[in-house]
């Protein structure tokens, strides 16, 4: 009797395990498969999607599609882009010289869709009692930038066009924007190389020279929207769906600036007199790629290839979405 009292004990004893494990498993399932309807987006200071995270349009929109939205920030362009190579990040924003890097290096990635082009968004500055009064008088100067940065490609550009050539720079190069900023007050630099709201910060709180004011290189200066590739893959209808919901808050943006300044100034802690003068130069709106849109980039990759910025040629086609 004791006997079977034990078996019948021990009986019940395993169904409840088995019981338990199944619930275990449903909840875990349930987690995973929770954690399936987020999507990942990365973001930088003071460019766009820092919009487009304020404005609650993506959430709105994903969650008709029932998913949520993760924001991940990045201290520049460089980083994001590694975020979207290990799957940290669906998908996220970064200026054309990190996308021209990042291909030569062999990373997984897609272009997906451009800002509107933003020339007036980056400058070559030099402080006002440095008595630097042109680009030619940075022949032999010390001139800070992010390696391969959109404003380190004006830079270039610029000193090609006053009649130098590149090896007549000493090029400093830093991590951030905040080192740069650094660099350029405390004059271990010459001249600062540097983009908003980097660039309007350091021209509101300075005596400051802009270099490179007025001046067309033929450069368009655009952010690039990038997927991961596998997301993209995937999930093609999703990056439609961020992408529309980017051109939304866009519209959004380019009608309501006074708004968007104290949105993006409190988001980001940064002095809304710097926002303002960031936000105020530019117009906001997503443009679908074109190949005029790749061809400029593919000027970029060919100049950086040129001098040296990236070992071999590259063909930035390869790595575009679709074309319209």
């Amino acid at each position: 009797m004791k006997k079977t009292k034990l078996t019948l004990l021990t009986v019940i004893t395993l169904v409840l395990l088995v019981l338990t494990a199944c619930g275990s498993k449903s909840k875990d399932t349930d987690a995973a498969a929770d954690s399936d309807k987020v999507v990942k987006i990365g973001y930088q200071k003071g460019n766009t999607i820092n919009i487009l995270k304020e404005s609650g349009y993506l959430e709105k929109n994903l969650k008709e599609k029932g998913y949520k939205v993760e924001w991940r920030e990045f201290s520049h362009g460089g980083t994001l882009l590694e975020g979207l190579f290990t799957g940290n990040i669906d998908f996220g924003h970064a200026a054309d010289g990190s996308g021209i890097t990042a291909q030569a290096g062999n990373k997984p990635f897609v272009y997906v869709g451009a800002d509107k082009p933003n020339p007036e968004g980056i400058g070559l500055l030099v402080l006002k009692d440095s008595g630097i009064k042109n680009i030619k008088e940075l022949k032999g100067k010390k001139v800070g930038v992010l390696k391969g940065g959109n404003h380190h490609y004006l830079a270039m550009l610029a000193v090609e066009d006053a009649g130098l050539k590149v090896d007549d720079i000493e090029w400093v190069y830093l991590q951030d924007a905040s080192q740069l900023r650094t660099a350029f007050e405390t004059k271990a630099i010459d001249a600062l190389g540097t983009y908003d709201p980097f660039f309007a910060g350091a021209e509101t709180d300075l005596e400051t020279v802009n270099l490179t004011e007025g001046k067309d290189y033929d450069y368009p200066n655009r952010t690039f929207y990038y997927a991961n590739e596998k997301f993209n893959q995937q999930y093609p209808e999703l990056v439609e769906v961020i992408l529309d919901s980017i051109a939304e808050s866009d519209e959004w943006a380019n009608k309501n600036k006074p708004e968007v300044v104290k949105l993006v100034s409190k988001a980001l802690g940064i002095n809304e007199k710097v926002i303002e003068r960031a936000i105020d130069r530019r117009t906001y709106g997503l443009d679908r790629l074109d190949e005029k849109i790749i061809k400029t980039q593919q000027a970029q990759a060919d100049y950086y290839t040129k001098v040296g910025l990236i070992p071999q040629k590259i063909n930035v086609s390869e790595r575009v979405k679709d074309t319209k």
